[in-house]
């Protein structure tokens, strides 16, 4: 049993111990797990020091023994560092961390085993983003509380019972044959105005333009594209979950665009120098350019990976192998984003058959 006292100082005139109205230290006195204690709670209120007791008591430890919210979100990055997370995935993780500390702040919370789940729903209901990008947000946050909870710190998963977002998914949208004509056509202008006038500024769009569309990948993964990556003309993918190596063979287009990229270092679109984020931000901002001098609507440099998956679903190609190429954890992501694309494919089958009957 845990006993609360003022200890008095020897200005102050009061000797009472249990008087509240007092700007004296407040003291705790007793037993908690097992350990006498006998100590400041380093506050003067007593309503925040019959909080403490009341913790302290339903955890059995002292509060100094609990673990941090700060301390539990830097512990997480610190393992996701030591497990080789990528870079752009550690960057999702801070600013809802940032807002997981400010929310807590603002509502007089310290420890990660004062979230429960009624908080926890208040931090989400401030939450902006909608569909995938708050379906995502909730797993970076079961993903600390699953740490937290493994690491001992609590000692049931409040995130976990959280209920997951309503998701509308909405169909990828390509680029049709003559929207990339004229974003190819608008890419060549960008770069003879930037021969003109920026000479030592000069991005290869042309180059990324085309790596993007034939290949599928990212945006980042195409600016951090490495030389060694394509060989004989095709491109090295990755290692697909069979052990098997992924690879795909590249149009002469898109070979010579990127064979007439200097080779100064061993990467096609970036120095290797600062951050990638930094290079992806310029290519984003020169495709920006280019989307707009092609007159194209809703124009972004994710839409050629669009383009990859739906040309091969429309030439008959089955979604687990689609599947495989785009690096998809299953075929249900690959369905989530593309399966308006399947049927669009079967209503071309269906066509084909149809002028057999001419």
């Amino acid at each position: 049993m845990l006993t609360l006292f003022r200890r008095h100082g020897t200005s102050c005139q009061h000797k009472t111990r249990k008087l509240r109205n007092c700007a004296c230290s407040i003291w705790v006195d007793g037993t908690v797990g097992g350990k006498e204690i006998r100590r400041t709670l380093k506050t003067r209120n007593w309503q925040r020091a019959q909080q403490l007791v009341r913790e302290m008591e339903a955890n059995d430890k002292e509060p100094d023994e609990r673990v941090t919210i700060e301390r539990a979100c830097e512990a997480f990055i610190q393992d996701a560092k030591a497990r080789a997370l990528r870079t752009s995935s550690l960057e999702r993780y801070e600013p809802l961390f940032e807002r997981l500390k400010t929310f807590s702040n603002s509502n007089g919370l310290r420890f990660i085993n004062q979230l429960d789940l009624e908080t926890l729903r208040k931090f989400r209901a401030g939450w902006t983003a909608k569909n995938y990008g708050a379906r995502n947000e909730l797993e970076r946050l079961r993903s600390l509380f699953r740490f937290a909870h493994d690491a001992g710190w609590i000692s049931d998963n409040p995130a976990r019972k959280l209920k997951s977002p309503k998701i509308q998914p909405t169909p990828s949208m390509p680029f049709n044959k003559d929207e990339m004509r004229n974003i190819l056509t608008a890419c060549e202008s960008a770069e003879a105005e930037a021969v003109r006038y920026r000479p030592g500024h000069v991005l290869p769009l042309k180059a990324f333009v085309l790596t993007s569309r034939y290949s599928g990948l990212r945006i980042r993964d195409v600016v951090t594209l490495t030389r060694d990556k394509i060989v004989d003309g095709r491109l090295f993918l990755r290692t697909a979950k069979t052990g098997t190596a992924v690879r795909l063979p590249l149009p002469p287009e898109c070979l010579d665009a990127l064979a007439a990229i200097p080779a100064t270092n061993q990467y096609y679109f970036w120095s290797g120098q600062g951050l990638p984020k930094t290079r992806v931000a310029n290519f984003q901002y020169a495709l920006k350019q280019v989307f707009t001098e092609a007159k194209i609507i809703h124009g972004h440099a994710h839409r050629f990976r669009d383009t990859f998956a739906v040309e091969l679903l429309l030439k008959g190609v089955p979604i687990e192998r689609v599947s495989v190429l785009l690096g998809h954890r299953n075929t249900k992501v690959t369905s989530e984003h593309y399966s308006p694309w399947v049927q669009a494919r079967q209503d071309q089958l269906e066509e084909d058959v149809r002028k057999t009957w001419e």
